[in-house]
């Protein structure tokens, strides 16, 4: 591409902090600023020419970034922060609550069709990768059943929508998937397997002072989307030791179909990842789908996307000749 591509980023969390970094191994984008909800003063990104803004102050870049990467969680701040910004910008976000996606597309979909913006909503590896893997693995193998695993790792969404209870001053949550579950599905059986058989879920929180923890261990696990379906341990924990033991974000997981073809052969198809960094990673992929929506937009193409609706072409740097060389 001729063009370097202009990004902004939203929120310098883990997920932006790891933006960062993606944007720098790439040849064809340039970071122009970082908005925050906090004083930008207090923001130190050792990065040349790159600016601190309030997020209040973002309509004034509407001509100076191409696309806006919104790092902020799914509990509270993107079902807000990604109508508002893609009336303005072409954006890419990492909303990931599953059952929620349907609503949270229309609503940025009416906000980027009418300001001729492009959003691609949902963006990273579930969902994101993971999701294009279970649609390709279902039209590949009809006769035959998804599944899929996440973990062992920690959770960037579940751990955020912990930290957002009241009392909560500090937490992350692992997700770990059964082992015993991965093989009868690995084996070709097909097994039923209700959510809590597939996955538990372990949260390290760190309480406010006189916080009710009884309260607290009752509204996690009965959280909607989140925790509600799920076998959940709660253990309380000091802040020296979550600083000790969990500052580290692995993750990863499986898709797996065990499906028929002809005469009754069993194939499986098995997609997976192992992941030092969860945010890295995460960020990574928003970023090679910020050239997504820089393309996307350029071609007319406005409104909602997911990333069922981007060709592989537009997330690569490669020209098309390249690729077929090279990939095909």
């Amino acid at each position: 591409m001729s063009k370097t591509i202009k990004i902004g980023i939203v929120g310098y969390g883990n997920l932006g902090k790891g933006a960062v970094e993606a944007i720098k191994q790439t040849a064809d984008m340039e970071l122009v600023a970082v908005f925050t909800r906090r004083d930008p003063k207090d923001l130190i990104i050792d990065e040349p020419n790159v600016e601190t803004v309030h997020i209040s102050n973002a309509g004034d870049y509407k001509d100076k970034i191409d696309v806006m990467l919104l790092c902020g969680g799914s509990a509270t701040d993107l079902p807000e922060q990604t109508p508002y910004f893609a009336s303005m910008f072409n954006t890419v976000d990492s909303f990931d609550t599953h059952a929620k996606i349907p609503e949270f597309y229309e609503s940025v979909n009416a906000a980027a069709t009418k300001a001729n913006t492009t959003a691609i909503i949902s963006v990273g590896w579930d969902p994101g990768l993971f999701s294009i893997n279970r649609v390709l693995a279902d039209a590949i193998l009809p006769s035959g059943e998804n599944y899929t695993f996440w973990g062992k790792g920690l959770s960037q969404g579940h751990s955020d929508a912990i930290r957002r209870v009241e009392g909560v001053k500090n937490g992350v949550q692992y997700t770990i998937p059964s082992e015993d579950a991965m093989a009868k599905v690995r084996s070709g059986v097909n097994p039923e397997l209700s959510t809590a058989e597939k996955h538990e879920r372990v949260c390290y929180i760190v309480l406010e002072e006189g916080a009710d923890s009884a309260r607290i261990e009752n509204e996690i696990k009965t959280m909607p989307n989140y925790f509600a379906d799920y076998n959940t341990e709660i253990h309380f924990i000091s802040e020296e030791e979550l600083k000790r033991d969990h500052s580290k974000a692995p993750h990863g997981g499986f898709v797996i179909r065990g499906g028929n073809t002809g005469n009754g052969n069993k194939q499986i198809y098995e997609f997976s990842l192992k992941l030092d960094s969860n945010p890295e990673f995460t960020a990574s992929v928003l970023v090679a789908y910020a050239r997504a929506a820089y393309r996307l937009n350029a071609a007319k193409q406005y409104g909602a996307k997911s990333v069922f609706d981007v060709a592989p072409s537009y997330i690569s740097p490669r020209t098309a000749e390249e690729l077929r060389r090279d990939y095909l």
